[in-house]
């Protein structure tokens, strides 16, 4: 399963960081961010996804997170 998220994440450093935390949360997915599109795109591909933690996460981050429709 493969859930787009647009984002308001804007630099490398801030991604790597985030990735990372979602990994703890996620181990077996695969994490990317394409921060060069205007939504800011954060991707994950894994078997199970919960948008509701993703965007928590994300949330209490200080971030701003939503499914892509």
């Amino acid at each position: 399963m493969i859930e787009v998220f647009k984002t308001n994440v804007q630099e490398t450093e801030q991604s790597k960081m985030i990735v990372m935390k979602l990994l703890e949360h996620f181990p077996d997915s695969v994490i990317n961010f394409d921060l060069e599109d205007c939504d800011k795109i954060l991707r994950i591909h894994a078997v199970s996804i919960s948008n509701r933690t993703i965007i928590a996460l994300l949330n209490s981050y200080g971030y701003h997170c939503e499914v892509l429709a």
